[in-house]
C-alpha cells in the first residue's frame, strides 16, 4: 500500500497536475488526490482539502501561521471537479456506497475516508496530497492522511520465517505476546555513540540488558542501549514492541540482514541478498601514517554497505 507526496511545490516547475499525468502514464497506478495546491512555484500559498472541502492558507513563510478559509473562489469550480472524482473512486470500492452514489445520496466524510483506506490498504487506490516540506508546509495534513490511510503492523499479513533448526516455515503476528523477531536492516557509525544497527521488531518486545540469539549466524548477542532515533537527535528507552523500529547499541556479531530473536524460538526471516560489486577502485594512503586510518575509514565503510568490499 503506498501514497504519493508531491513534495517541492514551491520550487520553480512546480506542476502538481502534470505529476499527476505521469504517475498513469509511466507507473500505470490511480493516483485519487485528495488535496489540491493552491499556487505553484513562488505563488504557492495554501491547499485544498477535498474531502473536508475547506482550504489551509499559509500566511508566513515557516508554516506556522495557519489558517483555515473557505476554498477561493477561482479555485472552486476545479475543486468541486476533483472532489466528484474523488467519491466516484472510492463510491467503486464498495458496492453499498456505489448504490448511495447512484441513488444521488452525499457520501458522508467517513464514509470517504473509510473506502479511501480499504482501496489504499488493497492497492486500488494511490491517495496523492502535496506541500513543500522545506518550509514546513503540507508536512502535518500529510503525517494525518499517513495515519488515516496507510496500514498499521496489524493490516499487513504476519511476517513468514524459516526455523533454522527444523528448516520448516513458521509465522510471527505482529503482538508483543509473541516470542522475538526483529530484522537489522541498517549499521550506521555515529560519531557519539558508535556502531548502531537499526533493527525493526516483528513481534514481541525488546528490553535493555536482555539476551538474543543471531538466527543466520548462530551468535548471541547482548542489547547494551536501545535508542529511538530522531532526525539529529536520540532518545535512549527502556524497551521496544512489536512494529517499532529502533536502533540498538551493543551488538557485536550482526550486520545487515541478519535476524535477532528469541534464544528458545529461533526464526530466520527473510534474507536480503546483495548484487555483487560491478567497480573497483585502488587506493593509497599518501603518507605511511595514514595507513591506519585508512584501514579503519574502509572497515567502517564495508560495516555499513554490504555491497562495498575492501581488501588489501
Amino acid at each position: 500500500p503506498r501514497m504519493v507526496y508531491v513534495n517541492k511545490m514551491d520550487i520553480m516547475g512546480a506542476n502538481f497536475y502534470r505529476v499527476l499525468d505521469m504517475i498513469k502514464d509511466r507507473l500505470k497506478a490511480n493516483p485519487v488526490p485528495i488535496q489540491l495546491p493552491i499556487g505553484a512555484e513562488d505563488k504557492f500559498r495554501g491547499i485544498i482539502d477535498l474531502i473536508n472541502m475547506e482550504a489551509d492558507i499559509y500566511y508566513d513563510d515557516l508554516g506556522k501561521d495557519m489558517r483555515v478559509e473557505p476554498v477561493p473562489a477561482d479555485m472552486l469550480e476545479k475543486a468541486q471537479q476533483y472532489r466528484t472524482e474523488l467519491v466516484e473512486a472510492v463510491a467503486e470500492l464498495d458496492e453499498e456506497l456505489f448504490m448511495k452514489y447512484c441513488e444521488g445520496e452525499e457520501l458522508t466524510k467517513e464514509e470517504i475516508k473509510k473506502a479511501l483506506r480499504i482501496g489504499t490498504l488493497n492497492n486500488k487506490i494511490v491517495p496523492v496530497v502535496c506541500g513543500t516540506s522545506y518550509r514546513n508546509k503540507g508536512v502535518q495534513n500529510l503525517l494525518d492522511a499517513i495515519v488515516e490511510y496507510l496500514p498499521s503492523p496489524l493490516d499487513i499479513p504476519s511476517i513468514e520465517g524459516v526455523n533454522p533448526k527444523t528448516d520448516k516455515e513458521e509465522l510471527r503476528h505482529s503482538s508483543d505476546s509473541e516470542p522475538l523477531s526483529a530484522l537489522l536492516f541498517k549499521i550506521m557509525t555515529d560519531p557519539f555513540v558508535g556502531r548502531i544497527a537499526f533493527v525493526r521488531l516483528y513481534s514481541g518486545t525488546m528490553k535493555t540488558g536482555m539476551t538474543l540469539i543471531n538466527a543466520t549466524k548462530g551468535k548471541r548477542e547482548r542489547i547494551g542501549r536501545i535508542l529511538r532515533m530522531h532526525a539529529n537527535n536520540r532518545q535512549d528507552i527502556e524497551e521496544a514492541y512489536a512494529g517499532d523500529i529502533v536502533a540498538v547499541v551493543g551488538l557485536k556479531e550482526s550486520s545487515t540482514g541478519d535476524t535477532l530473536c528469541d534464544m528458545n524460538h529461533p526464526i530466520i526471516l527473510e534474507q536480503m541478498t546483495f548484487p555483487e560489486p560491478v567497480i573497483r577502485v585502488a587506493i593509497e594512503p599518501k603518507t605511511k601514517a595514514g595507513q591506519e586510518k585508512m584501514g579503519i575509514a574502509l572497515q567502517k565503510l564495508s560495516e555499513e554497505d554490504p555491497t562495498f568490499k575492501a581488501y588489501t
